[in-house]
């Protein structure tokens, strides 16, 4: 009997150990199954997503034109006349003729210093030339009459040598009775103060009824001549070549017109007037290893101010026929400048291909390409993050490559 059970228990057992395998199996199958569906799933969406990678750009044809080169400096307006008017002698300031601000033409009275004691010292002179100028009158009279004297031998010789001493000595006081007259004069002159050259007039420095001087350094007045001024600029030494070159190539033109340049606002926005390249500076600051140039302009309008600070663009060449990129087509790699060029595959799909390029001269908007690239193909110019060699895409916009600057 005893037997009997245990026969039982060890059946019942092991029912239960296969009833456990069978469950552990059918968990293992079903992992392996959704692993397998899992791998299969996400290999048929990478295909499906390669098939689908084609990334949107936006694309640029390459133009041909004509670009100017510049180069470009910070610079700073100065008058292209700069006087102060001060007075050349000490006295009272009698009377202002001028207002603040003003524009005045060279020999415009614009102030008087109290004449009279001027008028006394000329009076003076005069009269001192007048008494002296009687002397001599009346010396040359005796002169004449010695003479006569002395060929008939009535006085002696010594006489008439002595009067004709006496009637050089006046001559002489005369002379000097003259040139104290004009000094005279030229110092009553100096009593009226008159503009030296045309310009704008500044602050006044002094009030009417002060004394003044003519050793005073603060002045009346300042005369600054705007219309036409002048921008003093400076370039690195390494683009001094360039100007050299644009100097002597002018200098064979017919019409000798200077080099071009433009003076714009300080944050480049704004085209304040155009002008000419006066003169190159005869040696480099070895401080900051640049060259100053001045350049003057007619200054109509007013825009530039003296002191003012502007951006000056020398024009030293026009490039014929350039072939010019948006600047944001042109990407720099570890081998250099390139772009991606957008045309139709062999599959007749739009694809880009990576052409390497020499750029040129570039400003924010436009890149010369100096090789590498023609007139007409399409390049990439928004989008260029998700490309690499050979890739197909989508092209959604086309873009105007910007036209260069006028050249003047």
């Amino acid at each position: 009997m005893s037997g009997l059970q245990s026969r039982q228990g060890m059946a019942s057992a092991s029912g239960l150990f296969s009833g456990k395998r069978r469950w552990v199996l059918l968990v293992l199958l079903a992992v392996v199954a959704l692993l397998c569906w899992r791998l299969f799933f996400s290999g048929n969406q990478a295909r499906r997503g390669r098939g689908m990678d084609t990334p949107p750009v936006r694309v640029a044809a390459a133009l041909a034109q004509d670009v100017p080169h510049f180069l470009n400096g910070l610079g700073t307006v100065l008058p292209s006349s700069d006087v102060l008017v001060t007075s050349r002698v000490d006295g009272q300031l009698q009377r202002l003729h001028f207002k603040e601000g003003q524009r005045v033409k060279a020999g415009d009275l614009l102030a008087e210093i109290d004449p009279r004691p001027f008028q006394a010292a000329l009076d003076q002179a005069r009269g001192t030339l007048a008494k002296d100028q009687a002397q001599l009158d009346n010396a040359r009279k005796d002169l004449a009459r010695y003479a006569k004297l002395a060929q008939g031998n009535f006085i002696a010789t010594q006489q008439f040598e002595t009067q004709r001493a006496l009637v050089r000595q006046y001559e002489g006081t005369v002379e000097a009775d003259k040139a104290a007259v004009d000094s005279a004069a030229l110092q009553l002159s100096y009593s009226r103060i008159t503009a030296p050259t045309s310009g704008r007039l500044g602050l006044r420095n002094v009030d009417e009824g002060n004394m003044i001087k003519a050793s005073d350094t603060s002045g009346i007045v300042r005369i600054t001549e705007v219309s036409p001024c002048d921008v003093v600029f400076t370039l690195p030494e390494s683009q001094v070549p360039l100007v050299v070159q644009a100097l002597r190539a002018h200098e064979d033109d017919v019409d000798r017109r200077p080099l071009p340049v433009q003076a714009w606002d300080r944050e480049q926005k704004r085209l304040l007037d155009v002008g000419g390249l006066l003169s190159l500076d005869n040696q480099i600051d070895l401080s900051t290893g640049t060259v100053k140039l001045k350049a003057r302009f007619p200054n109509t309008e007013g825009a530039l101010y003296p002191n003012q600070f502007v951006n000056a663009r020398l024009q030293v060449r026009v490039l014929k026929n350039a072939v010019t990129v948006p600047t944001s087509a042109v990407q720099l790699g570890s081998r250099g400048a390139y772009v991606y060029v957008a045309a139709k595959n062999g599959k007749g799909q739009d694809a880009v291909t990576v052409r390497p390029v020499t750029p040129g001269i570039a400003t924010d908007a436009l890149t010369v390409i100096d090789k590498g690239l023609e007139p007409g193909e399409q390049v990439v110019v928004d989008g260029l993050d998700r490309l690499r060699d050979g890739i197909e895409v989508k092209i959604t916009a086309t873009a105007e490559t910007p036209k260069a600057q006028p050249a003047e």
